[in-house]
């Protein structure tokens, strides 16, 4: 059980990084619309967090990017001829429609699926089931290679099930681990998994938001739960704060976030506070542990200052001896309410007794700090050994990845850009040699 280790996989920021404003509902991503990006600098920045948090003795490693653009897509609705000609007809007739082609997204790995690990489940294998993302266009397509991705490095299906994604249909909207938490005494130990859900679609009268939509169902988290094979009396579901999803909080990893046995969440975060922790209370005591809800008050940080900061965003990590990082975005740091707060919160003698920040701002400004650049996947040991080798962060992957960066990336990306047929040829040469450093051949279908 001890032998368990909760490995980040970060999302590798991809050549087309760019700032297209495509996700209604994400104050960070709206607010910077077709600002020019640095894709060189967001992959780099990304790198160093990874190669951090690896060196502190945490275990990281990566998925990798997508291919882009999206050529199926373009091709599906219309636009034919030589892929040149796609482009330069995308960019004239639709030119959101191009963005949503050549779209970030996937470096938000923690929408690519929902793990459960293998101690939480009934076939005893480690189980992900690849989010659809059907609420926006330019992230719908995304699960085909999240699950292409995902097999190729959990391919051992003794300890692996890879499960295609729910129905791409309104009442399954699943946006993953964003909206997924495990909460118990260690990552090895029987836990709770906690969902989280915007909406109930075969109840009208269930509250749900007026402004900005609610992207995850109760039905798309009952359906995981059932494919991962959980046990019901170790699964809970708590509805989130319909008006805080209309203040720009699209996701519950931007309100909330857990650990072992910690939830450190916002007092709005939740549609009914005292009813959902007492019920996270009792499910976490019958596994043995005692959790500890950390909760921040609105007059502590304000519900606008926690979305432009991200403080919740954030990832917390258990390091030995048992206390807890929390990685935050420097964000955090220059906005008054959120430092004040986690100052206090460091010096209380609480669980949480360190911070450490990265400069992520590339990635913060297309709306997602470090919780949202991870997906967690615990692991024994045996698992790990089964697991492909060549995603983990090592020194020698980071500095190969880095003149890998330097040598494919451009350093200014504009939304025009797009529209040139050879930042396409660009990103393709890129992947292909991305799959040789990383070991993964036949990844994309180039």
């Amino acid at each position: 059980m001890h032998s368990t280790r909760e490995y980040n996989f970060d999302g590798l920021v991809g050549p087309s990084h760019n700032y297209a404003g495509l996700s209604f509902g994400n104050v960070a991503s709206f607010s910077n619309v077709k600002s020019a990006s640095n894709p060189k600098q967001a992959a780099l920045q990304g790198l160093a967090k990874m190669r951090a948090l690896a060196a502190r003795g945490f275990a990281q490693a990566l998925l990798p990017p997508q291919d882009r653009p999206n050529f199926r897509l373009l091709r599906s609705i219309g636009f034919t001829g030589t892929d040149a000609e796609v482009l330069a007809r995308a960019y004239k007739e639709s030119p959101v429609i191009l963005a949503c082609a050549y779209s970030a997204s996937p470096m938000w790995t923690a929408n690519a699926a929902t793990v459960s690990p293998s101690a939480d489940t009934q076939d005893g294998r480690v189980h992900f089931t690849a989010a659809n993302l059907n609420n926006k266009l330019h992230r719908a397509f995304e699960h085909a290679q999240s699950a292409r991705s995902l097999r190729a490095i959990f391919s051992d299906d003794r300890h692996f099930a890879v499960h295609e994604a729910l129905p791409s249909t309104p009442a399954f909207g699943d946006e993953g681990a964003a909206n997924h938490t495990r909460l118990g005494a260690s990552h090895g130990a029987p836990s709770v998994e906690l969902f989280v859900y915007g909406r109930v679609e075969f109840d009208p009268s269930a509250p749900s938001p007026k402004r900005y939509p609610a992207r995850q169902t109760l039905e798309a988290s009952q359906a995981v739960a059932r494919l991962h094979g959980l046990d019901t009396k170790r699964t809970v579901y708590v509805q989130q704060n319909p008006d805080v999803i209309d203040q720009g909080v699209f996701h519950n990893d931007v309100i909330a976030v857990g650990n072992g046995n910690v939830l450190f969440y916002h007092e709005q975060a939740f549609a009914d506070e005292e009813a959902s922790l007492s019920q996270l209370h009792r499910a976490v005591a019958a596994t043995g542990a005692d959790l500890q809800a950390l909760r921040v008050d609105t007059g502590q940080v304000p519900i606008a200052d926690a979305v432009s900061s991200y403080l919740f965003n954030s990832q917390l990590l258990t390091k030995e001896g048992g206390k807890m990082a929390l990685v935050i975005p420097q964000e955090c740091q220059e906005n008054r309410a959120v430092s004040r707060y986690l100052d206090g919160l460091v010096a209380s003698g609480g669980p949480i007794d360190e911070l450490i920040h990265f400069d992520l701002r590339q990635s913060m400004r297309n709306g997602g700090g470090p919780a949202c650049l991870r997906l967690r996947v615990a692991l024994t040991e045996t698992e790990a050994r089964a697991m492909h080798q060549g995603v983990i962060m090592t020194e020698t992957l980071y500095h190969r990845l880095v003149q890998w960066v330097e040598k494919h990336y451009r350093d200014h990306l504009e939304p025009g850009d797009l529209a040139d047929p050879q930042l396409a040829l660009e990103v393709h040469a890129a992947l292909e040699e991305l799959t040789i450093i990383l070991n993964l051949p036949g990844l994309y279908d180039l």
